[in-house]
Parts: C-alpha cells; structure tokens; sequence
C-alpha cells in the first residue's frame, strides 16, 4: 500500500515513515500542505496521513480541496490536537480516521489496515465505462453484450485501469499494482498486456477505449 504523509515534523515525519515502511508501506512525505496537495493530486496513493497543523496550508483545508476535486482516498488525521469540535469537523471535511499524538506506529498500522479493509467492502459492485462493464465480485467483464474471456492477469489490468477511468497511469504503477513488481525499463511485461487486452476489450468494437499517453503510461477513457 502507497501512503502519503504530511507532517511538517521532521522527527515525526521520520518515525512515522520508517515505522509504516517496516510494515511493508510505501511511504511519501510532504513538509507542508501545498507540497501535500501537489503529491496528492499527481499521484496514486490508497490513504493519506495529514496533520492538522501545516503550513501554507492546514490539514483541513488540504483535505476539502482534494474532496472538492473529487479525491476520495482514504484519509487519517495525525495531530496534537484532540478536541471534540477539531475531530468533528475533520469528519465533516472527509476524514475516515482520527490519531491524536503521542501514538504507537502499531495503532497506526492498525487504524489504516481497517480503512483499507472498509473500502474494500465499499467497492462498486460495477464499472461502466461507454458500453464496457466490470463486475468485479464475478471476475466478469462484459462489452456491447458481449462477454470477454480475460486471464485473471488481464481482467486485474482493466479493472485498474478502470478503477482509474481518466486518469494516465504509469507503467511503473501498473507493474506495482498487477504484478508486485519493480518496473524495469528493460521490460516489456505491461505493454505487452495492454496489447492483448487491447485485442479483447478494443479491437472486435468500432471505438477504443484504451489509449497510450506517450512517454507517461496508459488511460482508459472514453473519448468523443
């Protein structure tokens, strides 16, 4: 899991980074709220870990503007301040968690492993995409009626792409995403999927849906 903090604590950016890595997370960190948003928005992370108190921007502004723009990562507030009206309002913003300091990284770890298994519950029991539909819980990928014969490999492709609908996704997070996997600029493992999902989800129809961003990735779309 991808985790984005921002902490303008330097020790506690440091713990809070190692303590999550050891855990098996892959940690980005933001000194400052405009940073934050700047990763946030770029990236592809599956929770975010803000504090309140950052500067150039706190906490709660940060987090209403990616709700704003319609980012619904999963968020935790990590912060000093535990007041009833500041853990309210955090929820009113968006928040799906709250952790007053001083905390144990195990809290932490645990907190955001209940998110993830939250959201997992929550997943749409359908993507549509134009006339391609996904039904994940049945492993089944359905295109202007017909069914498409998907190895679990390619049916976990699209339904990324999918999940991401408009967005470029790198072929360095498609190989983190499907196969676990460092991507190597000496292999040619996500392109050669795309091909052959391509020929199943694009080719027998008269409109693609797939599409290359040259130089960055992949994006699935449909485009006018």
């Amino acid at each position: 899991m991808k985790v984005l903090v921002a902490e303008d604590s330097a020790k506690t950016a440091s713990f809070v980074s190692k303590g999550l890595a050891q855990h098996g997370f892959v940690v980005d960190v933001a000194a400052d709220g405009n940073s934050a948003l700047s990763l946030a928005l770029a990236g592809h992370y599956d929770a975010f870990v803000l504090d309140v108190m950052l500067p150039e921007r706190d906490g709660f502004s940060l987090l209403a503007d990616l709700r704003s723009r319609q980012v619904t990562t999963p968020a935790l507030f990590l912060t000093a301040r535990g007041e009833l009206e500041d853990r309210v309002r955090g929820f009113e913003i968006g928040a799906d968690d709250y952790l007053v300091k001083p905390f144990a990284i195990s809290e932490l770890v645990a907190r955001l492993r209940a998110i993830f298994r939250r959201g997992a519950q929550l997943k749409p029991e359908r993507l549509v995409i134009a006339d391609l539909e996904i039904v994940p819980a049945r492993h089944r990928a359905v295109r202007g009626g017909v069914d498409l014969a998907l190895t679990p490999k390619e049916f976990a492709l699209l339904s990324l792409l999918a999940r991401h609908r408009g967005e470029v996704l790198s072929r360095t997070l498609i190989a983190e995403r499907v196969w676990d996997m460092y991507y190597d600029s000496e292999t040619n493992v996500v392109d050669v999927h795309i091909g052959r999902l391509r020929a199943k989800v694009d080719a027998p129809f008269d409109k693609r849906l797939i599409h290359t961003v040259r130089g960055i990735g992949y994006v699935l779309e449909d485009r006018a």
